[in-house]
């Protein structure tokens, strides 16, 4: 039998996670994994079915490798993930041509569908899918919110947190592998433990990860502005390995469209949290995203956030259109934002941000900064700062030199600054 693998990744971080763990039972139990669909036997589509857009991806990359399989490019076509779980049913109507619909980390289904036996289970192993110094770390599955805009809930099932045990194991084996950075996900992050142990410990997590031996940056995502951890804040000031760093969704500030949303807080509450962050870690960037388009989000609304923005000054922000999704409590609203007029918003405060970012980005020149190698180009080598997480952040560009390799975390003198870049030289 053949038994070359590819598995292609779509949507967020924790997707890629659970791939990454994927790959880890296929090659302790016998197969191959290739990146390159060309030399797959089998292929596996991992989805996204989060909002339209990620849906449409993943239809679109479904429907194109049934034609590889038509064409005898391919013996078995599994498809699995939230596109899946949340479709299965239509799906299978519509694609028979696909071997198996699966759900959310289904490796029995996988390996069923194969007809081969599980033979081996992970003690943290997994194929790093990112660049060798920096992974994720999922701490935890589902979510217990309600976020009247989100489907996740009803996909991924209630909060179910992974034991502190575990994930030390797991950070052990990344730092075996050479990984110096853990970025640690969740829906919610602040929310760890609370399941599992009656109180949140996520506070405890972040200091027995710090104790694992060459990790060197650990970087929190996915905080949920309501009901901070005790001692996180301070946890993350004190705590050399913890990046001075914290992403807090925070997704809108007019106190009507947050309740509408579910979001259990209103603007006082959020405006005193980011003085709270700022006061106990000083120096720390703020990122958060925010959705503009929200059914009903009056012109005088959408001002309110772009005023809000602007005098905030975070230093990290994503703008996301809203999108109307079933099976969600915002779907009994009428969804009266016109798509162009989403946009426009949006445009409108990713160019305010960016002015905030160049503004930030220049005070930053002529200070030394730590700085992680991520890549080598031909003329620059490019990395972050602890203040940027990968592929969502702002980057710094280095003149090349052969003494610094991805991983390496250096001194970095910063001599100038564009909107999302800065520039520098090694001290």
């Amino acid at each position: 039998m053949n038994n070359k693998i590819c598995l292609l990744t779509l949507g967020c971080s924790k997707n890629l996670v659970d791939s990454e763990k994927l790959i880890g039972q296929f090659e302790n139990n016998g197969y191959k994994y290739t990146p390159q669909i060309r030399l797959a036997d089998t292929l596996i589509i991992n989805t996204c079915g989060f909002i339209k857009p990620s849906k449409e991806e993943s239809l679109n990359i479904i429907s194109e490798s049934i034609e590889l399989k038509n064409a005898g490019k391919l013996q078995k076509l599994i498809v699995m993930g939230c596109l899946s779980k949340r479709y299965k049913k239509e799906l299978e109507e519509q694609m028979p041509e696909v071997d198996a619909f699966l759900g959310i980390n289904d490796t029995l289904g996988v390996f069923n569908c194969l007809s081969r036996d599980l033979k081996f289970n992970l003690l943290g192993e997994r194929h790093i899918l990112t660049p060798k110094h920096s992974a994720y770390l999922k701490i935890s599955e589902g979510c217990n919110h309600r976020c009247s805009f989100c489907a996740i809930p009803s996909i991924r099932g209630k909060y179910h947190s992974t034991p502190i045990e575990s994930l030390v194991t797991e950070a052990e084996y990344l730092a075996s592998r050479g990984v110096k950075e853990i970025n640690v996900i969740a829906q919610d992050t602040n929310y760890y433990g609370k399941d599992l142990y009656g109180s949140q410990k996520l506070t405890e997590l972040l200091q027995n990860l710090s104790r694992v031996n060459g990790i060197e940056w650990i970087r929190l995502l996915y905080s949920y502005p309501v009901a901070l951890p005790e001692g996180l804040l301070d946890e993350i000031a004190l705590n050399d390995k913890i990046c001075k760093y914290i992403d807090v969704p925070l997704q809108h500030i007019s106190d009507n469209i947050l309740k509408r949303m579910g979001r259990g807080s209103n603007k006082n509450q959020i405006i005193k949290l980011i003085e709270k962050i700022r006061k106990t870690i000083p120096g720390v960037a703020i990122r958060s995203t925010f959705i503009v388009g929200f059914p009903g989000e009056t012109d005088s609304e959408f001002l309110e956030l772009k005023e809000f923005l602007n005098e905030i000054e975070l230093e990290r922000v994503g703008i996301f259109t809203y999108s109307h999704e079933e099976n969600t409590g915002a779907y009994c609203f009428i969804d009266n934002i016109p798509e162009e007029l989403k946009h426009e918003r949006r445009n409108i405060l990713m160019e305010q941000q960016q002015k905030i970012s160049l503004k930030q980005n220049k005070a930053k020149v002529g200070s030394v900064l730590k700085v992680m190698v991520d890549s080598i180009d031909r003329d620059w080598l490019t990395g972050r700062t602890e203040q940027d997480a990968p592929e969502v952040d702002n980057s710094v560009l280095i003149e090349l030199n052969k003494k610094y390799k991805p991983g390496h975390i250096s001194s970095v003198l910063i001599t100038d600054a564009k909107e999302y870049d800065l520039i520098g030289e090694f001290v």
